[in-house]
């Protein structure tokens, strides 16, 4: 570990007191420095500059600033990611994209572990443009032997959201380079949980969300990422206002912004904007080898700990840590009922049916001691069924 990191970084989140909170891949815990810099652009920017805001405060500059600030943490330059609209759509504008760079090819590969929404752009994009595109879908461990010259675009989530099952990036990459495809990365599980060096890999795209290891909040912004030799090149299929060349110019034509700024579409968020660019301080003087070294030895001390306390439970997620990403998930029957019963004694991790609960590790605010005391409390609920008292099986909305 290097000498500027120490970890974990506790003081700097609010953490409900006795709570242990495992579920930062899904959500990641509320920043202190967060609520005092929303609350500055809500009282200071919004309320004394108004309007002038746009200008004085910055607000029109940072999806491109904060895109700089999350480049350092995926192995970008600068000038290569932007901040904004929601996952879903830079999906979108990705895959859009990466089609029109292929129009002879017609096949969109992923893979039956990619997050649904991934799944449901690429079904709705292929309705949209009816010219024989289709989406292909194989297992994750096939992906390799299904890419082949008839595939356009391989669209892959680098981390598993179920199981943490990991990608190789660079291996599959090259593949899809030597078939003549383009490939896309989704970081949403990878961004701030495992090093990714995008610039070595080459990917012609990558996207992902930062409300989960990066703490952006819930609704935070998505980003997206082109490599730096394509930018000026690219495409948008969603030519918004604040992706055009002059937006200030007001022109009837659309004329694409330089490089990524290309990929902007609306208005920023501007305080989930704030929010965001707060929590991203938190990273400073870390580096994501420090932050892997210690997701592993967190992990893999669950795993163990829990593993040999609870023979109940399954582990879904790969057993050698370089293939898996910073969560952990075991298989039980009732795995939502386990999730609700460790949830009502401060123990927070979640559910994805049909049977898995789902840990994420964060070093940020994780230590050894957290992860003793879950299994603690983990050990009790299952052998003495706490978790088959029927309040505890009646689901939620969000699971």
């Amino acid at each position: 570990m290097s000498k500027t990191a120490i970890l974990p970084r506790k003081d700097l989140f609010h953490l409900p007191d006795g709570l242990i909170y495992l579920d930062g891949n899904s959500l990641g815990p509320l920043p202190r420095s967060a609520s005092e810099r929303v609350a500055k652009t809500v009282s200071s920017e919004w309320g004394d500059h108004l309007i002038t805001g746009w200008n004085v405060d910055g607000w029109m500059e940072q999806p491109s600033r904060i895109g700089n600030r999350i480049a350092k943490l995926v192995g970008a330059s600068d000038a290569t990611v932007v901040l904004g609209d929601t996952l879903s759509i830079k999906v979108y504008q990705a895959l859009s994209s990466a089609l029109s760079m292929k129009p002879d090819r017609k096949v969109i590969l992923s893979d039956t572990g990619n997050f649904p929404t991934d799944l449901y752009m690429a079904q709705g994009l292929v309705s949209q443009l009816s010219d024989g595109h289709e989406l292909k879908l194989c297992e994750p461990e096939n992906v390799l032997e299904a890419i082949d010259e008839n595939v356009a675009v391989v669209m892959l989530t680098h981390v598993d959201y179920r199981t943490g099952r990991m990608h190789d990036m660079e291996t599959i990459t090259r593949a899809a380079h030597r078939a003549g495809a383009v490939m896309i990365w989704d970081l949403a599980h990878s961004a701030g949980a495992v090093p990714v060096n995008l610039e070595a890999v080459g990917c012609e795209f990558a996207v992902g969300c930062t409300y989960k290891y990066l703490n952006g909040g819930p609704g935070a912004p998505a980003f997206i990422y082109i490599r730096k030799d394509l930018a000026d090149d690219v495409r948008p299929a969603l030519c918004g206002w604040l992706g055009h060349d002059s937006p200030f110019a007001f022109e009837q034509s659309y004329r694409p912004a330089k490089a990524i700024e290309r990929m902007r579409v609306g208005t920023p968020p501007v305080l989930q904007m704030a929010a965001l660019d707060a929590a991203l301080d938190a990273w400073d003087g870390v580096s994501m080898d420090d932050i892997r070294a210690a997701s592993v030895e967190l992990c893999e001390l669950f795993i163990n700990e829990a593993g040999r306390r609870c023979p109940q439970l399954q582990l879904a997620s790969p057993r050698k840590s370089e293939l898996r990403g910073s969560q952990v998930s075991f298989a039980f029957e009732e795995g939502y009922a386990v999730i609700q019963a460790l949830v009502a004694r401060k123990v927070i991790g979640d559910f994805r049916a049909p049977d898995l609960m789902r840990f994420g590790f964060t070093p940020l605010y994780i230590d050894r001691e957290d992860v003793l005391k879950a299994c603690d409390i983990l050990e009790e609920i299952m052998r003495d069924k706490i978790w088959d008292e029927e309040k505890y099986k009646k689901k939620q909305a969000v699971t």
